[in-house]
């Protein structure tokens, strides 16, 4: 079912008013919708509307509401990439499974190895937003993730952001993401940020800045991954362990 997000002060009396240009245009042009037909939108607080069209005018559709709840499609704890972008599809690749695999953000980092340098990294963040607004509508997020600005690694783990930060350095990588959930399990509404390095992997400068600040440096095994598979690799396996605990 299609899946756009609204503002809750389009809703009234059961209806929802869809008059913003965007999603107008892509439900009834694009998509071709027409009367009937449902329709799935979220607003800001996270209310999931299932509607069906009542009606389509030269300006705006109509959505009757057949039910609407809080949507739970998100993670219990608040989880971020920090990632040293890569080269245009590659990145664009990465950008959109962070999205799908629930980050609150992704957090551009320039490292000694970095494919891009700040000034063009910098250009494609609007771009990097713009795919994962699209990738959040297309997996039903309940939040939409944002790019942030780019940064260094010792600006970022210095921030007192995040309660927790791991990198993956398979060269120095000292335990799996199973001993660190084991020896500092990651609770609900914790942040937990995953800096993961670029094709060329971390200079020796780097490892030692993670040996200085604690930072546990994490294996995902004895395989060499690429670093747009490194990354889907990690925040699935991350995603997987605390939801092992969390049952539990």
């Amino acid at each position: 079912m299609p899946h756009f997000f609204i503002k809750s002060d389009s809703v009234s009396e059961g209806n929802i008013r869809i008059t913003d240009r965007e999603n107008y245009i892509h439900i009834a042009k694009s998509l071709r919708a027409k009367t009937g037909e449902p329709l799935l939108l979220i607003d800001e607080n996270r209310i999931q509307y299932e509607t069906s069209i009542k009606s389509i005018s030269s300006s705006e559709i109509v959505c009757e509401v057949s039910k609407s709840y809080y949507s739970e499609r998100d993670l219990r704890f608040n989880l971020y990439l920090a990632q040293s972008p890569l080269r245009s599809d590659a990145q664009n690749f990465v950008i959109e499974k962070a999205t799908e695999l629930g980050v609150r953000a992704v957090c551009p980092v320039i490292t000694d190895n970095c494919a891009l340098n700040k000034a063009n990294a910098e250009k494609k963040i609007d771009r990097w937003n713009r795919i994962m607004y699209e990738a959040s509508k297309q997996c039903e997020r309940a939040v939409i993730p944002h790019c942030e600005k780019t940064s260094g690694l010792a600006e970022l783990i210095d921030s007192e952001r995040f309660d927790k930060v791991v990198a993956f350095c398979e060269r120095c990588a000292t335990k799996t993401i199973r001993d660190f959930f084991d020896e500092t399990p990651v609770k609900d509404g914790e942040s937990l940020l995953v800096i993961i390095g670029p094709e060329g992997g971390f200079s020796e400068k780097e490892f030692d800045l993670f040996r200085a600040k604690s930072v546990p440096m994490l294996t995902l095994g004895n395989l060499i991954l690429k670093a747009e598979t490194a990354v889907t690799v990690a925040l699935g396996n991350i995603i997987y362990e605390f939801g092992l605990r969390e049952n539990n």
